[in-house]
């Protein structure tokens, strides 16, 4: 699939797919969407100092470039596992401001998110380890126990296969006693869906541009 550039009003970049008439964040604000629905209404509300995330389209590495940054700062440790089936390529990852927009002192972390090997966990930093799975949501093999999920994969209406019963309970299945799950995503669909599988859900405020969006408790 062919993706584009594009710059969102906060002035960080996102990704354009034609083909789907789909980005990758909101054109509201990329690096602000990833800090409001996962690093503060999720990240921050899990109390567990060491946690297990799991992520849903690792995409362009924005919300684990966030979540490594936030783990440095917080020396918290963090086992990171996030499962995309098309990877980016370098020359794209490359054009990507958000090393130089969100911390220049730390960006080389963001570029060695994206030149990690796949399928085989890297320690990025000694609060961070990396597991990039190359493969599909609805098949992969997921971590025990996981404490935090970030589900970003596209829209429902673009990505109707990622939205399933089945999905969320097999997330269920996998998360810990207290963990926690955070989507842009406010369709009561899914609610319902995420509602079936055991979670707790509420719809919380959304980030600029969206009135709500959803988290959800096991």
């Amino acid at each position: 699939m062919k993706r584009e550039l594009q710059e969102t009003a906060d002035g960080s970049h996102t990704l354009f797919i034609p083909e789907m008439d789909e980005h990758y964040h909101s054109v509201n604000g990329a690096v602000q969407e990833s800090r409001h629905v996962f690093i503060e209404a999720g990240l921050h509300r899990q109390e567990k100092k060491d946690i297990t995330v799991f992520e849903v389209g690792f995409g362009t590495g924005l919300n684990a470039y966030l979540t490594l940054l936030d783990a440095e700062n917080e020396d918290r440790s963090v086992d990171y596992f996030s499962v995309e089936l098309y990877p980016l390529d370098p020359a794209l990852v490359r054009a990507l401001n958000y090393g130089d927009m969100i911390c220049p002192e730390k960006k080389m972390l963001f570029t060695a998110l994206h030149s990690a090997a796949w399928n085989e966990p890297v320690k990025i930093t000694d609060h961070f380890t990396l597991h990039k799975i190359q493969g599909d949501n609805n098949s992969c093999t997921l971590p025990e126990d996981m404490d935090l999920i970030y589900f970003d994969a596209f829209a429902p209406d673009k990505q109707p296969e990622m939205w399933s019963q089945e999905i969320f309970d097999r997330l269920y299945a996998h998360t810990s006693e207290g963990g926690i799950l955070t989507t842009y995503c406010a369709k009561g669909v899914v609610r319902r869906m995420m509602q079936k599988a055991g979670y707790s859900v509420e719809r919380i405020p959304g980030p600029p541009g969206k009135r709500e969006m959803l988290r959800a408790i096991k």
